[in-house]
């Protein structure tokens, strides 16, 4: 972390930032929305702001489409949407990137993980969202992006998919943090050479393909609008966000950040409760 964006040294961030961005890359859940999943007038209001003077948003989440769609309807502006912790990118109805699991990877870590723990194992595949079971966790996810998934058997689907040849963008496994603590450790030790993990709160472990990232997301982003990495601006607060803060131009975690994005981040800015975003493209973008 190269600098602390508070009060104390407005001017030294202003100084160091100020310039003509081109893409505004922000995570939703703990940065764009704050603790209660509410979008602050002051963050939707410097986003059209930002939009107004010809610079691209982009909404980079580990939700899956509908989730990211509510987003930017709310937003009332067009945005690029990175979904499925950066597996599946869109731009307007246009998939412009997309890579999934195996099918007998997704047997695996539901047999050997989910179902040995009793969780159950979420599945996303472009825009579907399918679960083994219900409990709390799904509930209230459904709630917050108003979907309800599809009630599956994995062996099944895993079936069906070896046929079709699909797979899943991303696998969830949702439980108490120690639990979750628990299962990345065992999978690390599995050593799985097809998958990547992180956790995008600490009670979510997500599952992907390796390599796939944020932040190998907005490269494919950039590459195909013609836009240099130098040129965006990435926000972020968890351990899925951290390739997003890397790759990006401007990398900034939030003031709720985890330790480990504050150390890899350019900025640093106000929490997701003060608008942090908001606060922090005062000073880093030009009038």
């Amino acid at each position: 972390m190269k600098e602390h964006f508070t009060d104390r040294n407005q001017k030294q961030a202003k100084a160091a930032g100020k310039r003509k961005y081109r893409l505004i890359c922000a995570d939703i859940d703990g940065t764009l929305l704050d603790d209660n999943k509410r979008l602050l007038p002051q963050v939707k209001q410097s986003l059209r702001n930002a939009a107004k003077k010809g610079i691209r948003i982009a909404l980079a989440s580990g939700r899956m489409p509908a989730g990211v769609d509510l987003i930017e309807k709310e937003l009332g502006i067009p945005c690029i949407k990175i979904c499925n912790a950066g597996t599946y990118v869109c731009l307007g109805e246009q998939c412009i990137a997309m890579e999934t699991l195996l099918p007998d990877t997704m047997k695996n870590i539901y047999f050997h993980m989910a179902k040995k723990n009793h969780l159950p194992l979420w599945i996303f595949q472009e825009r579907e969202w399918y679960v083994t079971d219900v409990d709390h966790y799904i509930e209230r996810e459904i709630e917050i992006i108003h979907y309800r998934p599809e009630v599956v058997s994995v062996d099944q689907m895993a079936d069906q998919w070896n046929r079709e040849k699909k797979g899943p963008n991303k696998l969830l496994i949702a439980a108490d943090p120690e639990i979750i603590r628990n299962i990345e450790q065992e999978m690390t030790a599995w050593n799985l050479p097809d998958i990547d993990m992180a956790c995008s709160a600490d009670t979510f472990l997500e599952i992907f393909p390796k390599g796939v990232t944020k932040g190998t997301a907005l490269s494919a982003i950039c590459g195909t609008l013609g836009i240099p990495l130098g040129d965006t601006i990435a926000f972020g607060d968890h351990e899925l966000d951290i390739p997003l803060i890397e790759t990006a131009g401007m990398g900034i975690a939030m003031g709720n950040a985890i330790g480990q994005l504050k150390e890899k981040a350019d900025f640093v800015t106000k929490s997701n409760n003060e608008a942090g975003i908001a606060y922090a493209l005062e000073y880093f973008l030009e009038d």
